[in-house]
């Protein structure tokens, strides 16, 4: 008797392993196709932090580093790989003690000052608001300033956005052209203010929805964004939401409203190494990024019940990973390194983002260089570009594609820490009737086949595959060395009468192209 229990056991547990990979299903309306995802969701994040601009984007034009104007030839050959859209820049908690003339100017004129924020080192101000224009020039990207609400003025605001904008005949404007520059220059994008609930200025919602009004009424800008609360403060967002609809014409004072949100493996204390973890701290990696969605689905019912005509964008401008630095660097650089859970992360992120795009307009990850989550990382003349930098190459298909509904039946990813969805999925169709889709799959240890389908598509031509994967979770892109992470072809995937499937490994990230 007790053999032909084992035996019937036995034969319940082989059904259902087949039923778990028959069960590993995707399905994508490509006739549901409403919004797009913008590409400004693949913006970027430069601060002045660490080495983030110095010794990473800039070298000075004397450096023996390959330069233009001191910003690193390397730099940007790599970055126009991944088409960034939009870049942000001063920061961060440093624009809120940044005075925009300090950066104008002949450089060896400029007053040293001491960023306060990261690091206490000296600020050359030698990379000021034509340093970063260029840079944005260079990389054929769109510029996003945040102004300094908490230390400044709004003369000062409003003074630097006619500096940069203005085709007026001014005092400003005429500086600028004294300072090099004839015609103005395109800048849509500005920030009133960054964590004004903290390092910009300890402000609650309603005060700081007051000195956003003050500051947007007089920033002639063309998109304005309003600093958001902490990740989980709602309430910042209702009284936002709710106040700013209250002043005449609020269509014209605000356009976005701020979200910061960062995966944190163990705690703000002890956030953990980059390189060195075990797999409890992958899973939390994946959990808390995957909890994202939700957190952003909370926030945007919010502006959906105070904005019901979707006019204020959700601006998801820093995000990402967030660990201890590396061992031996300025504790305040954020320097850390980068591997195969970080791309895991970004793909996560994006396709959070994607999936939202009705409300969701731009997201800027931290940061492109040397600090946090980056896409590259710099030791004095060399370079290597990070697992993130390749995750951002592989989805930039998306950018200004249509967003298409998906729905995801697989199987879990469970640890003695709790389960979260093995597979994570967001697609696109662009303009050439093309269908993208990015899957990512978190489980380290398993290959899940799975069934793709296509609603609304009676036929589908060629089928196209790349990866994102390696033998170890913490597998990294080091200085001199063969990469490890990287984009490579892929084979994985059957296609036979209309149906598609694909093999998606442990630990990978996959992208689709269907014709």
């Amino acid at each position: 008797m007790h053999k032909l229990r084992m035996l019937f056991s036995f034969i319940i547990l082989i059904a259902s392993i087949q039923i778990n990979a028959q069960e590993n299903t995707i399905t994508i309306h490509v006739d549901q196709a409403k919004d797009t995802i913008s590409k400004h969701i693949y913006g970027h994040f430069a601060e002045h932090l660490g080495r983030g601009i110095y010794d990473g984007f800039f070298v000075g034009k004397d450096s023996k580093i390959p330069n233009t104007n001191g910003i690193r030839t390397d730099i940007i050959e790599a970055l126009r790989e991944l088409s960034i859209p939009v870049l942000r820049w001063p920061g961060g908690c440093f624009a809120e003690q940044y005075q925009w003339k300090d950066g104008i100017g002949p450089v060896e004129e400029r007053p040293l000052v001491v960023n306060t924020f990261w690091g206490g080192v000296t600020e050359d101000n030698s990379f000021g608001t034509h340093e970063f224009l260029e840079l944005c020039e260079m990389l054929d990207t769109e510029p996003y300033i945040a102004v300094n609400i908490a230390s400044g003025t709004v003369k000062d605001a409003s003074q630097w956005i006619e500096y940069v904008t203005s085709d007026k005949d001014s005092e400003v404007t005429r500086l600028r052209k004294a300072n090099g520059r004839k015609e103005p220059w395109d800048v849509k994008f500005w920030g009133i203010g960054n964590e004004n609930w903290g390092c910009g200025g300890s402000m609650d919602a309603e005060y700081y929805t007051d000195v956003f009004k003050r500051f947007s009424t007089y920033c002639n800008a063309d998109f304005k964004i309003a600093s958001g609360g902490e990740w989980d403060d709602l309430e910042w967002t209702r009284t936002f939401m709710s106040e700013i609809k209250e002043v005449p014409g609020f269509i014209d004072i605000a356009d976005g409203l701020s979200y910061h949100y960062y995966t944190i493996a163990n705690d703000w204390s002890v956030k953990g190494s980059a390189l060195d973890f075990v797999e409890e701290e992958w899973f939390r990696s994946m959990d808390q990024t995957l909890k994202m969605e939700a957190n952003l689905e909370d926030h945007i019912a919010i502006m959906d019940e105070e904005d019901p005509d979707n006019t204020i964008a959700l601006i998801a401008d820093e995000w990402g990973t967030w660990y201890d630095v590396e061992e031996g660097t300025n504790p305040g650089f954020l320097y850390q390194q980068n591997s195969l859970r970080d791309a895991l992360v970004a793909a996560l992120g994006l396709n959070i983002f994607n999936n939202q795009a009705r409300r969701v307009k731009m997201a800027n990850i931290a940061q492109t260089v040397n600090v946090l989550q980056a896409m590259i990382l710099t030791k004095e003349g060399q370079m290597v570009k990070t697992p993130t930098f390749y995750v951002f190459k592989m989805y930039k298909v998306h950018q200004d594609a249509m967003q298409l509904p998906s729905e995801v039946k697989a199987e879990n990813y469970t640890t003695e820490q709790g389960e979260v969805p093995a597979l994570s999925v967001s697609a696109s169709k662009n303009s050439h009737g093309q269908v993208h889709v990015t899957v990512a799959n978190v489980h380290p240890h398993k290959e899940l086949n799975t069934a793709i389908n296509l609603k609304g598509v009676e036929k589908f031509g060629e089928v196209s595959a790349s990866i994102i994967t390696a033998d170890k979770m913490n597998a990294f892109n080091d200085f001199g060395k063969e990469e490890q992470v990287k984009l490579e072809t892929y084979e994985g995937i059957r296609s036979k009468k209309g149906a598609l499937s694909v093999d998606i490994p442990a630990k990978s990230v996959i992208l689709l192209k269907i014709k």
